[in-house]
C-alpha cells in the first residue's frame, strides 16, 4: 500500500501483526502499538471465547447424556409398574377366594371400582344410528330438462339448475 509517498509494508508472515512503517509520523510509529495491543486484545478475547465455547458445549452434552439416562430409568420404572400390575391383577383373578387379609382390602377397592365402572358404561345414553343418516342424507331432485336425478343444485347430465 502506499499513501502519499509512504510506505507500508505487510510482513509475509503474519501481514497483520508486523506491520511496518517506514517513513511516517511519530504519531503513525505510535498508532502501530495501538494496534498491535488492539490486535492482542482481539486474539485474546478469541481464545476466552473458544474456551468458553469449549466449556458450554461440554456442559450440554452432560445435560443431554443426563436426560436420556433419566428417560430410561422412567421408561424402566413405568414397565416395573406395568408387571407388577399384571401381576397383582393375575393374583386376584387367580386366587379371588384366597385373598390374604392384608391385601383384602385393596382388592375390595378395586372390586368396588370395577362395579362402578360398569354402572357408569350401562348408564350412558344410547345413541340412535339409524336415525342420523336418513337425516344427514338430503333429498333427491329430478332435472326439469333432461329428467335426471340429483341431490346436487344443477344437474350432472345437462348442467341445468335442479331447482328446490
Amino acid at each position: 500500500m502506499r499513501f502519499e509517498n509512504r510506505q507500508c509494508i505487510l510482513s509475509p508472515t503474519n501481514p497483520i501483526r508486523e506491520l511496518k512503517f517506514r517513513g511516517y509520523s511519530a504519531k503513525a510509529q505510535d498508532m502501530k502499538g495501538v494496534f498491535s495491543m488492539a490486535l492482542e486484545f482481539l486474539n485474546d478475547l478469541g481464545k476466552k471465547a473458544q474456551a468458553v465455547a469449549a466449556v458450554a458445549a461440554d456442559k450440554a452434552k452432560d445435560a443431554a447424556e443426563l436426560a436420556k439416562i433419566n428417560m430410561a430409568i422412567a421408561g424402566e420404572q413405568r414397565e416395573m409398574d406395568k408387571n407388577y400390575r399384571t401381576i397383582g391383577e393375575w393374583y386376584v383373578s387367580e386366587y379371588s377366594g384366597e385373598i390374604p387379609p392384608a391385601v383384602k382390602d385393596l382388592v375390595d377397592a378395586v372390586m368396588a371400582s370395577k362395579a362402578k365402572i360398569a354402572e357408569l358404561e350401562s348408564s350412558k345414553p344410547m345413541k340412535d344410528d339409524a336415525a342420523e343418516p336418513a337425516q344427514a342424507q338430503p333429498a333427491s331432485k329430478t332435472c326439469p330438462i333432461c329428467g335426471a336425478v340429483s341431490d346436487s343444485k344443477f344437474c350432472p347430465q345437462c348442467g341445468a339448475p335442479m331447482g328446490e
